[in-house]
Order: C-alpha cells, then sequence, then structure tokens
C-alpha cells in the first residue's frame, strides 16, 4: 500500500577507511549453509549446496530433519556472519520465514538478528543454481521504479508515478531528474526498462498479490503478472509483453503486498528470479499495512548509496525496527519484524553506485579503542528528509557493522548519544531536526568473541 510520511535522512557507517559510501571492509568469510535432508536428497538441489560451498570457502553446512530451529545449538557456537537457507519452493512458507526471523535472532541473548541471513531457492534447481553461482559484485548505476525515490541519490534512472496517471521522473547521469508527460498506461515502458535499458534494481509500491502487481495505484494502468516461472506485463488492452532480462539485479517491492509469499510454483517472486534476473530481493510474506520493513529499506540502501549492501541495509533496518519497538510497542513493528522475507547469497555484494552523502562516517580501531566518527555534509541539515515518499520513513538510526564480534562493550565516550551496541554493530538513534550541527564522536571498547567475520 501507499502511504506519505515524513522521512529523515537514513544514517550510514563504513569502516577502516575515510570514504562515507564505501562498504565495510572484513577480513575472512563467517557463512553458514543450512538446508533440509529432503532437499539434499532432492535433484538438482545438492549442486546448489554445493555450488555455495566452492564460492563460500571454508563455509560450515547444517542440516535439518524437519525444523531449521534443530539447529539452533550449532548456530549459537558458530555465531556465522552470513546464514543461508537452501529451500526448494515448496519449503518457503510463511511459517518457514517467520521460524527463521525468530531463529536468528536467537544466537545470543539481545533481541537483534544475530546474522546476515537470506533465503536461497529458485524457480527450479537451475534457477536456484545460477543465484548460488554468481559471484560477481553488482554495482547498481540503474534504477527504475514504479514509484517516487530519491533520484538524486541515484546515478541513472527514474521513476512512474503510481498515484499520478502519465507522470514520469527521469535523471540521465550528472544531470538534475526531468518531470514529462507520458501515456497513462507504462506497461510496456517499465517491461523496457528491464528488457532494453537493463535496470539493476526496480522498486515498486501499490497494490499487489503473489500473482501479479497492480502499476496504477489510483488509476487505470496495466499489471505484471506471472505464468509458469515467467514475469510479463499486461497493459489496459490486454496485450502481453514478456519480461526477458538476465542480467543480474536486485528488486525491491517495498510497498507491495505479498510479493514475498512463495504460495506456490507460480508465485511472482519466482519468476522474478527465473525470468527478471534477479539475484537478491525482500518481500512481504503477508499483506502491507505497516510498512516500516518494507519501506525503510529506502532509508538505508538508495539514500545512502554505495555504503551497504543489499543485505547489509535490510537489516540495518531491521535492528532500527527492533530498537524502536524496545521504546515504543506497537503492533505495526511486531507485525513487521517477522513477515518480510529476503531471497538470495547473503555475502553477494549489491550496492548503489557511490555518491555524496548527507555526512560521513567512520569506523576506526586502534588497540581495542573503537572510534566512531559522523560528519555532517550539510550542517544543521544533516539529518532532514531526502524523500518523505512512503510509509513509515525517516528516523532511522545510524548502524555500523563491527569488524568481529565483541563481548563486554563499554563506552568511554558519547554516551550522551544513547547508542547501544551488541556484539556485531553499533546502533546511534538519529539526531533528526534537532541536531546542534557539531561532529558526532563515539569511542566504546569491547573483548573480542570468535572468528573475525568479513
Amino acid at each position: 500500500m501507499k502511504s506519505t510520511a515524513s522521512l529523515v535522512t537514513t544514517l550510514c557507517l563504513s569502516l577502516i577507511f575515510t570514504c562515507a559510501c564505501r562498504s565495510i571492509p572484513r577480513r575472512s568469510c563467517s557463512y553458514a549453509i543450512i538446508v533440509s535432508e529432503a532437499t539434499l536428497n532432492t535433484s538438482g538441489w545438492s549442486e546448489v549446496v554445493a555450488a555455495l560451498e566452492s564460492k563460500h570457502i571454508g563455509a560450515q553446512r547444517l542440516v535439518y530433519a524437519d525444523h531449521p530451529t534443530e539447529l539452533l545449538p550449532q548456530l549459537q557456537q558458530s555465531h556465522p556472519r552470513y546464514t543461508c537457507f537452501v529451500g526448494r519452493p515448496s519449503e518457503v512458507s510463511r511459517d518457514f520465514v517467520r521460524e527463521i526471523h525468530r531463529l536468528t535472532a536467537a544466537y545470543d541473548s539481545d533481541p537483534y538478528t544475530d546474522t546476515l541471513w537470506a533465503i536461497l531457492t529458485g524457480y527450479d534447481a537451475a534457477n536456484a543454481l545460477r543465484i548460488a553461482g554468481h559471484n560477481q559484485p553488482l554495482t547498481i548505476r540503474k534504477v527504475a521504479s514504479g514509484t517516487e525515490i530519491a533520484l538524486e541519490m541515484v546515478e541513472q534512472g527514474g521513476w512512474y508515478d503510481e498515484l499520478e496517471a502519465g507522470k514520469k521522473v527521469w535523471k540521465e547521469p550528472g544531470h538534475s531528474p526531468v518531470q514529462t508527460k507520458v501515456p497513462q498506461d507504462t506497461t510496456r515502458a517499465l517491461v523496457d526498462t528491464l528488457n532494453l535499458w537493463q535496470a539493476d534494481c526496480l522498486v515498486a509500491s501499490g497494490h499487489a498479490t503473489e500473482h501479479n502487481w497492480q502499476l496504477g495505484y489510483r488509476y487505470k494502468n496495466g499489471y505484471f503478472k506471472c505464468e509458469k516461472g515467467a514475469i510479463y506485463g499486461e497493459d489496459t488492452n490486454q496485450v502481453r509483453h514478456p519480461v526477458n532480462s538476465p542480467n543480474p539485479k536486485i528488486y525491491l517491492p517495498v510497498g507491495n503486498c505479498l510479493m514475498g509469499h512463495i504460495d506456490g510454483p507460480d508465485a511472482m517472486a519466482l519468476a522474478w528470479m527465473n525470468s527478471a534476473g534477479v539475484h537478491q530481493m525482500i518481500g512481504y510474506i503477508q499483506p502491507t499495512w505497516f510498512g516500516y520493513a518494507g519501506w525503510g529499506c529506502l532509508d538505508y540502501f538508495i539514500e545512502q548509496p554505495g555504503r551497504y549492501t543489499l543485505i547489509e541495509a535490510f537489516f540495518a533496518n531491521h535492528h532500527a525496527l527492533v530498537h524502536k519497538l524496545r521504546s515504543e510497542p506497537s503492533k505495526g513493528l511486531e507485525f513487521d519484524r517477522d513477515h518480510v522475507a529476503i531471497y538470495g547469497d547473503p555475502a553477494w555484494s549489491a550496492k548503489m553506485a557511490a555518491a555524496a552523502c548527507c555526512w560521513e562516517q567512520r569506523l576506526d580501531e586502534s588497540n581495542g579503542l573503537f572510534t566512531l566518527t559522523i560528519t555532517p555534509n550539510r550542517g544543521r541539515a544533516s539529518f532532514l528528509p531526502v524523500n518523505t515518499n512512503g510509509s513509515q520513513r525517516g528516523g532511522r538510526p545510524v548502524v555500523a557493522y563491527l569488524p568481529r564480534r565483541i563481548s563486554k562493550p563499554r563506552i568511554i565516550q558519547g554516551a550522551e548519544h544513547t547508542p547501544v551496541i551488541t556484539d556485531d554493530f553499533i546502533l546511534v538513534p538519529n539526531p533528526g531536526k534537532d541536531y546542534d550541527g557539531k561532529e558526532i564522536i563515539i569511542r566504546f571498547t569491547g573483548t573480542e568473541v570468535g572468528p573475525a567475520s568479513s
């Protein structure tokens, strides 16, 4: 669904170097592959697991009989940075997604998710194998959207308005966005952004089910639908426009209902992966009505270009949700906490092309002392909204992933900013409109736990 609320520009962090718009460097990989006995013994699916093991040297394979929760003791012991749940479509139910959310928050005693996880599935084993075997990082330079996004943070791309018929806003590299008038039916145009223009990222909102996406929210427009593992556009004249877009991409249906729910072989999520080149995607497994977990991914990912991979952005937003839920209990937040799925290989790097962010951030370490420095680039306006389209936007805290796990954190400086320090990240509440324009510095220590993470 669609609504408009205030957005406070989200906050981002990079580690061990000065550029605030880069990914977090890490020193080694800690990766677990979770798979059922049934999937491992199904033709083609053992090859999916083998491809992940070949790609992630030293990965830990854990096999369960009936439920992933059987493996909690082993996961608590190894506490991997990444956890990949390999599952056939028939396994990836609502209950499966909810079970993973609960399981991955139980590796330790705090309420936050303890690993960067995703579910790797596909229309069939061959589709899943393509995703598992792909190892080339993706830099997102082209973004297409069926709803308004912050184009000033995008290298190239545009959006078609789901609320106002015939409205298109487009940005070319090095230029400001330009609004133009286009035909009311944008079905073919959106298909062309995938097939011909080869978008790296597609963003969506509006009415949807497991089997279709309605392009117009307040006016008549076409649909995206699927059949036998293939996405196609169907315009208002019922003419089909097949999607054949094999270039690797990500899909962010941030405001769509049910797009993450795999209710059978004809689910849209499977078709996106199979015929549209989607290697990672998020999606609600229930009708969306609150929106924090979906729309907030734009806050961290699109509007902090180059700082987070999609997986890191998704869980930064999830950590923000849990943090807010602890201080502001809400049924809406509880709903969003466990009802958004994320698909793909969690260690695959897909991130926005780097661009100027609203502030710079840096996390340094010297002799066990961590120093987080947040330097504004827009003065007192540094934490004000970039874009307000959507639901539950803004106010997201700073989230920085630590280079390795720690225990017994102790704040040396900056306690007045009320940071939360867990074993693998630090979270600092958003200063918002009351920001005084000064540099924020937080220093803390912690005892190293386990191997270095990646």
